[in-house]
């Protein structure tokens, strides 16, 4: 079974793919995952580790997303985002590998393994040693479930894949699937030089046999369409099958039936029926004669071409008898020269067979073919077309011979549909790369919307802000109109306040004025007036009005000894008593005044 390894070069470039997985795992939303509310610290995220081994070691054919589904505990972005890449790549490599659904099926189980890992480990899941595995599981291209022993010995390496895995959950670590995957390498290039050594063995083998089959099929139908519906005598039928028909065989297979000496004989064949059948010799006697002077020597002559031994007289004896006996015109015991008894099988087609050419077949050796569909397919690998009989030796790739099957029913069962070509495998790498490049992408697609997303918010709270700031600088100017207004209605009031206290002042200065001027008047000669003493450490004085001369509106006063004279002009004496700087005293006051004085010279004189 051929191998086809991955390159070096395509290694190292699934790898830089692989590592695009750190970002998928930490960036990537998937629509309907049962993602936790806000950041979950790693300490609060479940140990999903048990949940996954349980479903390895049962090899349950879920989804680790399902799995995680059906189970109410808290999951990490990180596990949740692995849970799903395990399954996304084995989904993929479940429909494109190309590997018969049992293997698929089984290697698909590892999303339980590489989820778990992805976890730990991101991208390093898939180690070197792990995809070049995977990648060579594509030799197995051709396995089908028949029950065989190599068919039994993949599931058998299969079920020690399922110890590795466990022992590496047991173990939290990956060396016993990295040992069981380097082991199978090894297997592996053992049974290629195996392989190429039993299909080579087979090939020459199942030609020698084809071209052994074509000597044999085209010696029994020459003889077949000699003896055709003829009767003989039974010597010539023992000569033509007991040795005729060896010689016949042995010429097509040293020449083939177009050689001389195949011609050769089968030209002598249908001498010996001729001579036999009475019915087609009788008519001419003259070359009845001639012939059976002839065919003895050209029986031994023929012989002698093929064979190293020579042909014995005792084999020509029953001929001998036969032809004297025709050359005496006496007529031999007839019997049926292909009798059912004898159970000869002949094909004429053998007679017109022409050998295909290399164009018509030979695109489809090294091809694998399918024939049936899911679970019953078989798979068989087109090894070599054997040119001597048109027939496709079929294998199952391993040198093991399946079966033979003619050109023409290859082209029909082709034509309708009952052998197909079995797609181009897709290895595992293949599979994670395309994979890994359409997540990425995606990843990249979410990653820019939520820049986006982030640039349109930051805008938004950009504006917001602004139009806060807007609305708040409104709202001050508003404010300050507001204040301004209330500050000019303020200034206004107290201006209005002001004006009507000013109002009020002049009305009750005019009043004042109206009423000192009405006391001015009043004061007659004697009226006394008090004028406040202009420092605080003097007495005010008591005035009394001494002259009063109304042209010149002058009032003058004196004190009670006649003494110190003030002269006041009629305003001025009004604007004093306003000013409340003089006082007029009426008569109460000039009482009580008096009344003062009184007492106080009464204390003077008891002192």
């Amino acid at each position: 079974m051929s191998q086809n390894r991955p390159k070096s070069h395509q290694v190292a470039s699934r790898k830089a793919v692989a590592e695009k997985i750190d970002d998928v795992l930490a960036g990537i939303r998937v629509p309907d995952l049962p993602y936790p509310v806000g950041k979950l610290s790693p300490e609060t995220a479940s140990d999903w580790k048990p949940l996954l081994f349980s479903c390895w070691t049962e090899q349950r054919n879920e989804r680790v997303t399902h799995v995680i589904r059906s189970v109410h505990l808290e999951w990490s972005v990180r596990q949740i985002n692995a849970a799903y890449v395990a399954d996304r790549i084995m989904d993929v490599f479940l429909k494109t590998s190309g590997l018969h659904a049992e293997i698929a099926r089984r290697i698909a189980r590892l999303r339980f393994y590489l989820a778990w890992r992805m976890d730990l480990d991101g991208h390093q899941a898939f180690s070197n040693v792990l995809l070049e595995w995977l990648d060579s599981l594509q030799e197995w291209r051709g396995w089908s479930d028949s029950g065989g022993r190599s068919s039994k010995a993949l599931l058998d390496q299969l079920d020690t894949l399922v110890v590795a895995v466990s022992a590496a959950f047991d173990s939290d670590s990956t060396g016993a699937v990295d040992t069981f995957c380097e082991q199978w390498q090894e297997d592996s290039a053992k049974r290629d030089a195996q392989t190429g050594r039993l299909r080579l063995r087979l090939q020459e083998t199942e030609q020698g046999a084809a071209r052994q089959r074509r000597a044999e099929q085209t010696s029994r139908a020459l003889i077949g369409r000699a003896l055709q519906g003829r009767k003989l005598p039974q010597p010539v039928l023992d000569f033509i099958f007991d040795h005729w028909q060896g010689l016949l065989k042995q010429a097509v297979w040293d020449s083939g039936v177009n050689g001389e000496t195949c011609r050769h004989g089968s030209k002598l064949l249908e001498w010996l029926v001729w001579v036999g059948d009475p019915s087609l010799s009788d008519k001419d006697r003259d070359r009845l004669y001639h012939v059976g002077e002839q065919i003895g020597d050209r029986l031994v002559d023929v012989w002698g071409r093929v064979f190293d031994r020579p042909l014995t007289p005792n084999s020509l004896a029953g001929i001998g008898t036969v032809m004297m006996s025709r050359l005496r015109g006496d007529t031999p015991e007839l019997i049926d020269a292909l009798p059912e008894s004898r159970n000869f099988s002949w094909n004429p087609v053998w007679l017109s067979f022409e050998a295909l050419e290399s164009r018509e077949f030979q695109s489809f050796e090294g091809m694998w073919f399918v024939q049936g569909e899911g679970e019953s397919e078989q798979r068989r690998f087109f090894c070599v077309l054997l040119e001597d009989t048109a027939e496709i030796l079929w294998t199952n790739g391993t040198g093991v011979k399946l079966g033979l099957q003619p050109w023409e029913d290859f082209c029909e069962a082709k034509e309708i549909g009952k052998i197909r070509p079995l797609p181009a495998p897709t290895p595992f790498g293949n599979v994670l790369e395309e994979t890994v490049q359409l997540l990425a992408a995606a990843y990249e697609k979410q990653r820019v919307q939520r820049e986006a997303a982030a640039a349109a918010a930051k805008a938004r709270a950009e504006a917001l802000r602004k139009e806060r700031e807007a609305a708040e600088l409104a709202r001050q100017q508003q404010e300050a109109e507001r204040l301004a207004m209330q500050e000019r209605q303020r200034r206004e009031a107290e201006d209005q306040r002001l004006a009507d206290e000013q109002a009020e002042q002049e009305r009750l200065y005019r009043e004042k004025m109206l009423v000192a001027q009405k006391q001015v008047d009043e004061i007659g000669l004697g009226g006394w007036i008090v004028v406040k003493a202009e420092e605080p450490e003097t007495e005010d004085a008591r005035l009394k009005l001494a002259v009063r001369t109304n042209a010149s509106r002058k009032l003058i006063f004196v004190d009670r000894l006649g003494l110190n004279r003030r002269e006041f002009l009629e305003d001025e004496l009004v604007l004093g008593i306003v000013e409340e700087r003089i006082r007029v005293m009426g008569g109460a006051a000039e009482f009580d005044d008096t009344l003062s004085r009184v007492v106080g010279r009464i204390r003077v004189g008891r002192n």
